[in-house]
């Protein structure tokens, strides 16, 4: 089992940065593969991004590619989301969550623990 929450987010201009946190707590949080997804008003759940727990290997939405940069620090428990050249289409409710199956999935159906969310709001 893993807790998960999110901190990090709030308000930015257009073109600028926020780097997004995920303070994780459970045994087994470092053979969890971790998601970011966000979520706008209306809209469905919509993955950002991932991360494996062994070769740390990665997997971005294609529109965020070059922008955002997902990590994580094991021995802090801390998964990040570094965001760069925010626009404002990237405001929702950013998500973090744990995926323990033993493929990767951008699917929010095949997450099992979700965090409470962080509103980030990118102005024009």
């Amino acid at each position: 089992q893993v807790q998960l929450v999110e901190s990090g987010g709030g308000l930015v201009q257009a073109g600028g940065s926020l780097r997004l946190s995920c303070a994780a707590s459970g045994r087994t949080f470092s053979r969890y593969t971790m998601g970011w997804f966000r979520q706008a008003p209306g809209k469905e759940r919509e993955f950002v991004a991932r991360i494996t727990y062994g070769s740390g290997s990665t997997y971005y939405l294609n529109s965020v590619k070059g922008r955002f940069t997902i990590s994580r620090d094991n021995a802090k428990n801390t998964v990040y989301l570094q965001m760069n050249s925010l626009k404002p289409e990237d405001t929702a409710v950013y998500y973090c969550a744990a995926d323990s199956s033993l493929y990767g999935s951008s699917s929010h159906r095949d997450y099992d623990y979700w965090g409470q969310g962080t509103q980030v709001t990118v102005s024009s």
